[in-house]
């Protein structure tokens, strides 16, 4: 278990679009890019093994450039295959802000972060008191069947209220933009919030605003 007083102040930054890590979830990563395979080959000799995964923005004008809140994982499953590749499982540990963005010495992204405000997330897992699971469910059921997906309903009806609203926040085919304010959510019941309009939103064919 990772404590406030172990986070470090610089991290490497893998900025993928669309991967989504929440506190607590756990995502499964392909490296191939010699820049991110030193990445991970460095990260597994620093005591805590942290990668930030992080959303670059999709906008024009903004080619690079990063969100400002993205989510550390811990590298705490590693194999490698025999042509050289990783296939690696990052545990979410904590969300963190970028302060600054450091040039050079890496062939991977680094930076300086700050971990104020997301004291939470070292914690335990949260609950959602308002959480109606029945109505939640019956659109989920009616999104997947929509999206063409596929899952373990059984399984689904049985997970706690952060396991389910954080994996299908993680899983989900949502645009990175919205990925994003799954991840800024302040508490689990404005994620699940945020996460059923989207759902919402999917179901009536994108006919609304875009969310903010």
């Amino acid at each position: 278990m990772i404590h406030a007083s172990d986070l470090p102040d610089t991290i490497p930054i893998f900025p993928l679009p669309g991967a989504l890590l929440l506190p607590r979830g756990r995502l499964p990563l392909h490296i191939f890019e010699p820049r991110y395979l030193a990445m991970i080959e460095d990260t597994l000799r620093t005591p805590t093994r942290l990668i930030g995964m992080i959303q670059p923005y999709d906008a024009p004008g903004k080619a690079g450039k990063l969100h400002s809140i993205g989510c550390a994982g811990r590298l705490n499953a590693f194999n490698e295959t025999d042509d050289g590749r990783y296939m690696v499982t990052l545990s979410g540990v904590s969300r963190f802000r970028v302060t600054s963005e450091i040039e050079g010495f890496t062939p991977y992204r680094r930076c300086k972060v700050n971990w104020n405000g997301f004291e939470r997330d070292l914690g335990k897992a949260e609950r959602d008191p308002d959480f109606k699971r029945d109505v939640f469910m019956d659109a989920l059921c009616r999104y997947f069947q929509d999206q063409g997906l596929k899952t373990d309903w059984d399984s689904l009806g049985e997970a706690e209220d952060e396991l389910l609203i954080n994996s299908l926040s993680m899983l989900c085919p949502f645009p990175p933009e919205d990925k994003q304010a799954l991840l800024e959510a302040p508490s689990l019941s404005t994620r699940r919030e945020t996460l059923m309009t989207l759902i919402e939103y999917a179901l009536r064919g994108g006919d609304d605003e875009v969310m903010q």
